[in-house]
């Protein structure tokens, strides 16, 4: 009796831990909301192509935010996405604005919330106005950290907060779960940003976090190498510190690391695969003679889909007018 107690237990455990009910309520949903053209193919093949999207990553793709935030496994999935579909801006060179990148992140999640895309363009910009330039890598990394364990740093936000207050760290109240509910960040006074905290102190609040963050937070033993190799540290400095850190990359594992962000040979031949298909396209580009007589301007950019938006143009931006391109300057 005692043994299969402790098997159902191990059992709940697991399928709480991997979010199990989560998947089987939305693949239920979506077979009722698609029951007409499911019928024909069946729903066995149904269930089978929706857990092999979830085990491939590719479930969360233009899906609604509440869905893609739900688990760590959708959230990582996300980040995997982003990074394989965007990776062609690292590889030009280009810099992009924060809201170009939330212009690229609403492409995957057409309602995925600024405010996140701000709290990570933050982490890299720190005192810079919030329309200087980025690099993807950059803005990639700080994302990671930004999206994967966001409520963990909202209650670290508030922990640091109390801090410099001077009030009692233990009294802020923490979410337990992925709620979809991002509470508004403190704002941080220039003291704060200046002057920072004690790290040790820092981390034992810290410590006591994790224990109630049981699935969104980073492993204790590195924020504890983080936090040892300085005296003090500013809330910004501690976000700076985790998005570069190796070790918490890895342990995340959704993105690989700094050097090879920009190759992904799956990735590079299934676009080869699908470039053959298109007819005259490759020849078009590699076989008219002209083509290699061509004066070169600005660096040629074939792979990227896009062009980054005139920083000139200011006013437009700032007034959230309109969002059309004007080549004058090429002109």
């Amino acid at each position: 009796m005692a043994i299969t107690q402790r098997w159902c237990d191990k059992y709940q455990y697991g399928v709480a831990q991997r979010h199990v009910l989560t998947y089987m309520e939305d693949a239920v949903c979506q077979l009722l909301e698609n029951r007409e053209d499911i019928s024909q193919y069946g729903i066995a093949r149904f269930f089978t192509e929706y857990f092999t999207s979830v085990c491939q990553g590719t479930h969360i793709l233009f899906r609604e935010f509440s869905f893609i935030q739900a688990t760590p496994h959708n959230r990582a999935s996300f980040l995997r996405a982003f990074w394989r579909c965007f990776r062609t801006v690292g590889k030009n060179g280009d810099l992009l604005t924060m809201k170009e990148y939330h212009c690229l992140l609403q492409l995957l999640c057409p309602d995925f919330p600024l405010e996140l895309t701000q709290k990570a363009a933050r982490i890299v910009l720190m005192d810079d106005a919030m329309d200087c330039l980025m690099s993807f890598s950059d803005f990639l990394f700080a994302f990671q950290i930004q999206f994967y364990y966001s409520e963990f740093l909202d209650s670290v936000a508030t922990i640091y907060q109390d801090l410099l207050s001077g009030k009692n760290p233990n009294t802020v109240i923490v979410p337990t779960s992925f709620s979809g509910q991002h509470r508004q960040r403190p704002a941080l006074g220039e003291a704060g940003m200046l002057e920072g905290v004690e790290a040790s102190l820092f981390y034992q609040c810290l410590e006591n976090l994790c224990d109630r963050h049981k699935y969104s937070c980073p492993p204790p033993a590195l924020v504890k190498e983080v936090l040892s190799n300085v005296q003090r540290l500013t809330f910004y400095g501690f976000l700076v510190a985790l998005s570069k850190h190796h070790g918490i990359n890895q342990a995340l594992g959704a993105l690989p690391d700094k050097g090879d962000l920009m190759h992904d040979p799956a990735m590079d031949e299934e676009l080869e695969r699908l470039l053959v298909q298109v007819p005259g396209l490759v020849n078009s580009v590699t076989a008219t003679p002209e083509a290699s007589c061509l004066p070169s301007r600005i660096p040629p950019r074939v792979g990227s889909p896009w062009r980054p938006l005139h920083h000139s143009r200011k006013v437009d931006a700032e007034s959230e007018g309109s969002t059309e391109e004007t080549d004058e300057s090429e002109t």
